[in-house]
């Protein structure tokens, strides 16, 4: 991965709706060339998708919260499974620490949260912390060379 890829990542991760013309114009290649060079980063993974970057308040769901949970190396692959399944788990990390899991969630109401916390339960220990605010929202990765 050259300085040019590196602006290209930039400029997708900025938004990922910029036009090939406007890459083009920032990196002095031409469109195919730009062209050329994201599907060879989406070949080689180095771009994973592309997504809308959505309001969950806007949609109703004001309560944002982090969920530790400590889950039995055994029952993994199950809790893994029942966590994919539920679409307010919004990220779930394997991590380190006094617990093994690391849940970002969203739902309309305490109550929501409540019952979903009652359900983890039957996985391990739970600890959780609801989100006030966001200072700093999510962002792409510095692609600046080292």
């Amino acid at each position: 991965m050259d300085d040019i890829d590196r602006k290209i990542l930039k400029l997708l991760q900025e938004n990922a709706r910029v036009s090939l013309k406007t890459i083009a114009e920032s990196t002095f290649l031409s469109s195919p060339a730009v062209s050329a060079r994201i599907e060879k980063l989406e070949k080689d993974g180095v771009i994973a998708g592309y997504h809308a970057l959505v309001d969950p308040m806007k949609l109703g769901y004001h309560i944002i919260a982090f969920i530790n949970l400590d889950v039995m190396p055994e029952d993994k692959p199950k809790f893994y499974a029942y966590a994919e399944n539920i679409p307010n788990v919004l990220e779930c990390n394997c991590v380190t620490g006094a617990y093994s899991m690391l849940l970002k969630v969203a739902f309309q109401s305490t109550m929501e949260l409540d019952i979903f916390i009652g359900q983890l339960q039957k996985y391990g220990k739970t600890s959780t912390q609801i989100v006030f605010s966001t200072h700093v929202g999510p962002r792409g990765v510095d692609v600046e060379e080292a």
